[in-house]
């Protein structure tokens, strides 16, 4: 599996991110008012679809698999990529305060510490549906990773309730755009793969 190793902030800033998107609690020194140079149609869209790849960790091949399964869907393919994206389950176990970044959540993920709906699942690709339930495993519960659960609800979306004493979530309804609290324009990722 292939992931970024690069300079997180650095990257940040190319594809003008706050760190704390992503999950890094740093200050960018970044001027917002200084630009390098104006971009083109192309650079836009390039930078809208970089920017959300980098958001959800994911590579070219994922993610246009996941473009095309949106656009076969019913509805504006722009706000169903979006959708798909909220709804991988690394992400949900990011929303729900489980994790700080969804790296981690990734590697937790796949290390077997959840069960989703009473199994076992190490996927953390797997798109999820509304009433999923996640529990962190028994076994694993004593593990330094979830003693601050309650300290990341910050990034809890409406969309999913969790019970953090329990360390259990579950899916109530489907994600909304304005629960999306970072900027992205799925438009210019439509027009971007649309030529």
């Amino acid at each position: 599996m292939s992931r970024y190793t690069g300079p997180i902030l650095k990257r940040c800033r190319a594809l003008e991110l706050e760190p704390q998107v992503v999950g890094i609690n740093k200050k960018s020194r970044r001027n917002p008012e200084q630009r390098r140079r104006k971009l083109s149609d192309y650079g836009m869209q390039l930078r809208e679809k970089q920017k959300a790849k980098f958001i959800y960790g994911m590579n070219e091949k994922q993610f246009r698999r996941l473009y095309t399964r949106a656009e076969r869907m019913e509805g504006q393919a722009g706000w169903n990529l979006l959708k798909l994206l909220e709804l991988r389950f690394d992400n949900v176990v990011y929303r729900m305060g489980f994790t700080q970044t969804r790296a981690e959540a990734r590697q937790l993920i796949v290390h077997g510490h959840f069960l989703l709906n009473g199994e076992k699942a190490t996927i953390p690709s797997m798109t999820l549906e509304v009433g999923d339930q996640i529990n962190v495993k028994p076994s694993s519960r004593q593990n330094g990773f979830f003693s601050n659960t309650e300290e990341n609800v910050w990034n809890q979306m409406p969309w999913v309730e969790v019970d953090t004493e329990k360390l259990q979530g579950k899916i109530l309804s489907e994600p909304m755009r304005e629960n999306i609290d970072y900027p992205i324009e799925e438009t210019q990722i439509v027009e971007l793969y649309s030529k």
